[in-house]
C-alpha cells in the first residue's frame, strides 16, 4: 500500500477517535442545564445525552462517504449536518421507548417523560447541526494540512529515488571509463614486448577480479577504497619501476568511513595518467588521507607535467564531482591545485560519516 494512502487511512482513524471524543464532551457540557430541568442522575442523564451523540457522529461519518455519488444539486456537507439533525429525535425517542420497563405506561402518556424527549430533542438540535458544522471547517483544514505533509513525504522519496537511480547510472558510467584507462595503460607494456607483460597482465586479471564487484556496489569505505589502489599503484609500478615512486599515509580510524565507489581510485588513476605517465624523468605520487574535526580530507599530490601540459581535467573528475554532490548532497569539495615546481595536488574533502554494515 503506498505511504500515502496508508497515512491518510491512519487520519480518518484519529478523525473518528477525536470525534467521539468531541461528542462526549459535548454531552457532558449538555448535561449541566439539562440535569436543572430532569429528575434523573446526572449518570444516566450524560449516557443519554452521549448516545444521542454518538448516533450523531454515526450518521454523519456514515453520509461522510455514502452515497458514494451524490445529485449536483446536493451538497455533501448539507447532507451530513442533515443526517446529524435526523439522528437527534430518531436516537431520543429509540432511548425513551427501549428504557421503559414492560408493563409500564408508554412515556407519551407520562409527562415527565415526554418532557424529557422534548428537552434532550431540543439539546441536541441545537448543538448536534453547529457541532457538525466546526467539524466540518477544521476537518476541511486538517485534510488540506494532512494532504500536503503526506504529498510532500511521497515527493521527497520519488526525489531519494530518483537521486539513487542517477548515482547507480554514474556508477555504471564509472565501470567501463575506469576499465579502458587501466587496459590503455598496460597495453604500452605490451606493445614494446617487455618481459613484464604476461606478469603484468596476470596482476591486472586478480585485480580486475577484485575491484568489478566493487564497481557494482555503490557504497564504499575508505578502506576498501586504499586497498584498491594499493593494489593499482602496485601494477602501475610493475609497468614502470624506474619511474613511479609513491607514498601512502592513511589514518587507521577511516577505514570504516562511508566513501563513493573510486574516489581515490579516480584521483590516483588521474594523477598517473596525466601527470606521472606523460613525464620523461616519471615522477612520485604521495597519498595522504586524514581526519579533520567531523570532516575527512583525502590528498593525492604527484610530480608529474602539471596542469600547462596535462590540459584541463577530465571526464573521471568530472563524474567524480557529481557522484561526490549526489552522495554528500553538496557538502563535499574537489580542488585541483597547481604544485610547484611541478605537479597537481588533488584534494576531496567530505563529512567523515560511518558506512552502514
Amino acid at each position: 500500500m503506498p505511504a500515502a494512502v496508508t497515512s491518510i487511512t491512519r487520519f480518518d482513524a484519529a478523525v473518528l477517535l477525536r470525534r467521539i471524543a468531541v461528542a462526549a464532551v459535548v454531552a457532558m457540557a449538555a448535561c449541566g442545564p439539562l440535569g436543572l430541568l430532569f429528575d434523573v442522575p446526572l449518570p444516566a442523564l450524560w449516557l443519554r445525552a452521549a448516545t444521542v451523540g454518538l448516533a450523531g457522529v454515526l450518521a454523519f461519518s456514515i453520509l461522510e462517504r455514502w452515497p458514494r455519488r451524490l445529485p449536483k444539486r446536493v451538497a455533501r456537507w448539507a447532507l451530513q449536518v442533515g443526517g446529524v439533525a435526523l439522528a437527534v429525535p430518531f436516537t431520543t425517542l429509540s432511548i425513551y421507548l427501549f428504557s421503559t420497563e414492560v408493563g409500564a405506561p408508554p412515556f407519551w402518556a407520562v409527562p415527565e417523560r415526554l418532557s424529557g424527549v422534548a428537552l434532550l430533542t431540543m439539546a441536541g438540535l441545537l448543538l448536534g447541526p453547529w457541532t457538525a458544522v466546526a467539524a466540518l471547517v477544521r476537518q476541511k483544514d486538517a485534510l488540506a494540512r494532512h494532504q500536503a505533509l503526506a504529498f510532500d513525504l511521497e515527493r521527497s522519496e520519488l526525489a531519494r529515488q530518483a537521486l539513487d537511480a542517477r548515482l547507480k547510472l554514474m556508477q555504471a558510467q564509472v565501470a567501463p571509463h575506469f576499465l579502458f584507462n587501466t587496459l590503455a595503460n598496460v597495453q604500452a607494456l605490451v606493445d614494446v614486448g617487455s618481459p613484464q607483460a604476461p606478469a603484468v597482465l596476470r596482476s591486472l586479471t586478480a585485480y580486475l577480479r577484485a575491484a568489478v564487484p566493487q564497481l557494482h556496489d555503490g557504497g564504499d569505505t575508505l578502506g576498501q577504497e586504499v586497498r584498491l589502489v594499493e593494489a593499482y599503484l602496485a601494477l602501475m609500478h610493475m609497468r614502470m619501476p624506474d619511474r613511479l615512486r609513491y607514498s601512502l599515509h592513511v589514518d587507521a580510524s577511516l577505514e570504516s568511513i562511508l566513501c563513493p565507489a573510486m574516489t581515490l581510485l579516480t584521483l590516483v588513476e588521474n594523477a598517473v595518467r596525466h601527470g606521472i605517465d606523460p613525464a620523461e624523468e616519471g615522477g612520485s605520487i604521495d597519498i595522504g588521507i586524514e581526519r579533520r574535526g567531523t570532516r575527512c580530507l583525502i590528498r593525492v599530490a604527484d610530480s608529474g607535467v602539471g596542469f600547462s601540459q596535462s590540459g584541463l581535467p577530465g571526464t573521471g573528475l568530472a563524474t567524480l564531482r557529481e557522484r561526490l554532490a549526489l552522495t554528500f548532497g553538496g557538502d563535499a569539495q574537489l580542488r585541483l591545485m597547481a604544485r610547484q615546481p611541478q605537479g597537481v595536488c588533488a584534494e576531496v574533502e567530505f563529512p567523515a560519516l560511518e558506512s552502514m554494515p
